[in-house]
């Protein structure tokens, strides 16, 4: 049962490491970028509210 349980720990950890070099990789910067100024996309709340009711 322990030679199970480090196998999977091995596993995750490699996974891990996978998932975080493919988020930081050189493909998925114009990705990163879009996605980090979708915040600012939505409108504000005062221009979607104003002149309704």
């Amino acid at each position: 049962m322990d030679i199970l349980v480090g196998i999977m720990t091995v596993v995750s950890i490699v996974t891990f490491f996978g998932i975080v070099a493919w988020a930081w990789s050189r493909q998925r910067v114009k990705d990163n970028e879009e996605a980090a100024r979708l915040p600012f996309a939505v409108p504000d709340e005062e221009t979607t509210t104003r002149g309704k009711g």
